[in-house]
């Protein structure tokens, strides 16, 4: 009886709750705690930055692989199924790292068990976010009209995860490796238990094709090809990305070298910047509601453009880390729009083929911006990131100037 009159919309948000939210903040949580407690626990237990390095390294090439793998796999067997079997797998890694640990605290075991788990569960932490994000889309098609709700409260999760994750893997390192990576097991373990409440993507998985992983990127590629809306916003973004990369892989010179503060400033730079997100998200999440994607993905555009262009000329670090911050909150509010441009327009049979495509090209910019720091003199890289912020405006503003009159961004 008290089902029958519980508002609708407190039904949906309750089952969302329990197959969506959960399952996505256990996994976003142990995401970012081994993405940045991994090359801790290196550091730590190795005391080798070179080895800190690789294992950097060990992260993040075999993830942007396993993007290709990914995205067919969750078409054949089912995005709840691969997110279970994901998240157990990287729990199972996990629980068997911390043993290991425990046994052999140092020395060549400890030094080979710590590179192992940086490389599987960087493979296995692309397939469990390719599965959530597939069955974040299709919760934001049953959404309907409420679809940018459901994408800001994932973007919201994920960022949350981000500010908590990597403070949360520093200080139970500093109780020992076994108990940080015994937390991470436990979230791990929750976020496979929770995927199986997590309702199928499509009405049923898709036949993949054989050729694997070259034929899942090509149909994403195709996919992208064939939505012009979807396209003009990738490329947009991407060009946004080149600059934020910069920032990123420039910040420790910038902060160090040039404004003379510790590493800690460093962190304290990307700490603001999620808070900002989080901040931005959930404003955007009403402002679309009045006002519709498009003027609010063109105005965090803007946005992004002059404060990037800020960042350049900031005279000082506390100038420098607001620009960062609302840099960041706008490419927040964007990548709302891009999430939930993308659960309208890509169709649920091809959805993970083209996840997979989408967040690889969206990634390129980042080895780029990598290069460009190692080649660039420090009292040049002010320079650099003046030009990185034009591309970026002009790449917004040729995005958003295309979409302004598209159907896809005025429903």
């Amino acid at each position: 009886m008290s089902q029958a009159v519980t508002p609708r919309p407190a039904r949906h948000t309750t089952g969302l709750m329990r197959s969506i939210y959960l399952p996505r903040t256990a996994d976003a949580l142990a995401f970012a705690m081994s993405t940045y407690g991994i090359p801790l626990l290196v550091l730590a237990t190795t005391r080798s930055a070179a080895l800190t390095g690789l294992a950097f390294a060990l992260e993040w090439l075999p993830r942007l692989a396993a993007f290709g793998w990914a995205g067919p796999v969750v078409e054949r067997r089912g995005a709840a199924r691969v997110f279970h079997l994901a998240s157990l797998g990287r729990a199972l890694a996990l629980a068997a790292g911390a043993a290991l640990l425990r046994l052999h605290p140092s020395g060549m075991v400890a030094s080979a068990t710590v590179m192992v788990l940086a490389a599987t569960t960087g493979v296995l932490t692309e397939f469990s976010y390719i599965a959530a994000e597939t069955a974040g889309a299709a919760a934001g098609r049953r959404a309907g009209a409420r679809a940018h709700r459901v994408q800001a409260v994932l973007l919201g999760i994920d960022q949350t995860a981000t500010l908590a994750g990597p403070a949360l893997a520093g200080l139970l390192l500093l109780t020992g490796p076994p108990q940080m990576l015994a937390v991470i097991t436990v979230l791990s373990l929750l976020a496979a238990l929770l995927a199986l409440r997590t309702p199928p993507s499509s009405d049923a998985p898709v036949r993949a094709s054989k050729d694997g992983a070259s034929a899942g990127l090509l149909t994403g590629w195709r996919t992208i090809r064939s939505l012009p809306a979807l396209g003009w916003l990738v490329t947009g973004l991407t060009l946004s990305n080149l600059a934020i990369g910069f920032l990123q892989a420039a910040g420790p010179v910038i902060v160090v070298k040039h404004f003379g503060h510790s590493t800690t400033a460093v962190g304290l730079v990307w700490s603001a910047a999620a808070a900002a997100t989080l901040l931005s998200v959930t404003l955007c999440r009403f402002a679309i509601d009045r006002l519709g994607l498009w003027p609010v993905g063109a105005a965090c555009a803007a946005v992004a453009s002059l404060a990037c262009l800020a960042a350049a000329q900031a005279p000082d670090y506390l100038c420098y880390l607001v620009m960062v911050a609302v840099l960041m909150a706008a490419e927040g509010g964007m990548t709302v729009v891009l999430r939930t441009l993308r659960s309208r327009l890509i169709p649920p049979d091809r959805f993970a083929s083209t996840l997979s495509a989408t967040i690889l090209i969206l990634l390129l910019p980042f080895p780029i911006a990598g290069v460009l720091t190692a080649i660039t003199s420090p009292d040049a890289l002010g320079h650099v990131i003046t030009i990185c912020a034009a591309l970026q405006a002009l790449g917004l503003f040729c995005a958003f100037a295309r979409l302004r009159t598209d159907p896809a961004l005025r429903t």
